[in-house]
């Protein structure tokens, strides 16, 4: 699944279009590195997203095509840095 659609379907950016925004602006790293929107998430790939002065970082666990309000926190786990 593309970048941009996995942040919206797991509910981390509410539209596509902010999410792909987002890519195109280097907020959104994937391993580490700048992705952009038509990236491949893999399970396993750690995600890190700037908005703001707010840094968010996640572990994908699941990439289904759809996902509930419910489903949607199931998707990523957060990972904070200590």
């Amino acid at each position: 699944m593309r970048l941009d659609k996995y942040l919206k379907v797991a509910r981390l950016i509410k539209r596509r279009t902010v999410a792909n925004e987002a890519c195109d602006t280097q907020r959104v790293l994937v391993n580490g590195k700048e992705a952009k929107a038509s990236y491949q998430v893999k399970v396993g790939d750690v995600i890190e997203i700037t908005i703001g002065t707010r840094t968010v970082k996640v572990r994908v666990l699941a990439v289904p095509e759809y996902a509930g309000k419910q489903e949607a926190a199931l998707l990523y786990s957060e990972i904070s840095d200590i």
